[in-house]
């Protein structure tokens, strides 16, 4: 699997260079996603710009990086779908539990604003 990472201090961006998001890749990205957020990393978006395809265990992928980013209190985002994909994730009902924005920089000023958000709800405790 071909990815990159681009690591920041209150989120990382984790890239795939592939054209499918399949079973062939999918223990890859699921173990590449617990590692990242096992160094402490708790927002992730992962840009999903150059897939094309993608199946159910792809998806399932995008539930692990969901619900550990829930766990850890930060926001898994995706960005960049393709309109197949975004119409997979729609159709399997997923729109509803994933955080989706077009572009990779709007995922970062989601990321921010959370976490702005969780300051001011600290301070006002």
């Amino acid at each position: 699997m071909k990815f990159t990472i681009d690591k920041h201090e209150k989120y990382v961006v984790l890239k795939l260079n592939e054209s499918k998001l399949n079973s062939l890749f999918t223990p890859q990205l699921k173990s590449e996603l617990i590692l990242v957020n096992a160094e402490g990393q708790r927002n992730i978006i992962l840009d999903l710009c150059h897939v094309k395809f993608a199946d159910s265990s792809g998806l399932s992928s995008l539930l692990v990086g969901h619900r550990l980013c829930k766990n850890a209190e930060g926001v898994f985002i995706l960005s960049g779908l393709s309109e197949a994909v975004a119409r997979l994730i729609t159709i399997s009902q997923l729109d509803t539990v994933l955080t989706i924005v077009p572009t990779t920089e709007e995922a970062v000023d989601l990321v921010f604003m959370e976490e702005i958000e969780k300051e001011l709800k600290k301070e006002a405790k």
